[in-house]
């Protein structure tokens, strides 16, 4: 099996810097375009089955991918949701460096280390332990000659291709999701499945010219 694994676009709380987690944000005009652009890019891909969060920016970036034609296949999972950032939610950086800067330092040098501050606040092995299922219900039941497209977030795609790169979360950071990003995967199953592509923006961004995420 083939699996598209895309981020959503870019949302206006992307482009301030400023920590979304779990709130409800709507793609900006520019991720808007970026997710038309994914939607072009795929336009002419076998797609049998869609899955995203159900997170406004992931839905409609997926929806906006699959185009018209093939908008019925989409289903939404939660085990797709964004980490959720807790207390940070709302927050930029620079707030967030101010009110709590041993775990934010923490976040960039240990991630896996992290409980997000207050409720709702998940570590990234948290995410990874309802995501992965996620993934793998998206996957049951594919055959081999069947592509499905999964759209979800910066954190959840990262611990999803840690665990297929057999890398430990410590390492998050040591490659890129730019928004509307694409990752190709490729094989007999979940667990047995390699990584074609890695954050492949072409569609949309000039080579190396993905903006560097300012906030998770």
């Amino acid at each position: 099996m083939k699996i598209l694994l895309a981020r959503h676009g870019e949302t206006p709380w992307n482009a301030e810097g400023r920590y979304q987690g779990q709130i409800d944000i709507p793609l900006s005009p520019v991720g808007e375009g970026q997710a038309r652009a994914l939607g072009a890019r795929l336009a002419d891909a076998r797609i049998d089955r869609a899955v995203a969060s159900p997170l406004t920016r992931a839905r409609t970036t997926a929806e906006f991918a699959l185009g018209d034609a093939r908008r019925d296949l989409l289903a939404t999972d939660p085990g797709l949701m964004e980490i959720g950032h807790g207390e940070w939610e709302g927050l930029l950086a620079s707030e967030i460096r101010e009110r709590d800067p041993e775990r934010l330092q923490a976040w960039r040098d240990a991630p896996d280390t992290v409980l997000m501050p207050g409720t709702g606040g998940e570590t990234l092995q948290g995410v990874l332990d309802r995501a992965w299922p996620a993934f793998e219900r998206a996957t049951a039941g594919l055959g081999d000659d069947d592509t499905l497209l999964v759209v979800a977030h910066d954190a959840v795609n990262r611990v999803l291709l840690c665990r297929i790169l057999g890398i430990p979360l410590n390492r998050l950071w040591s490659f890129r999701q730019a928004p509307a990003t694409l990752n190709l995967l490729e094989g007999p199953s979940a667990d047995r499945i390699e990584v074609v592509r890695l954050n492949d923006c072409a569609h949309h961004t000039a080579l190396f010219g993905e903006a560097v995420h300012r906030a998770l």
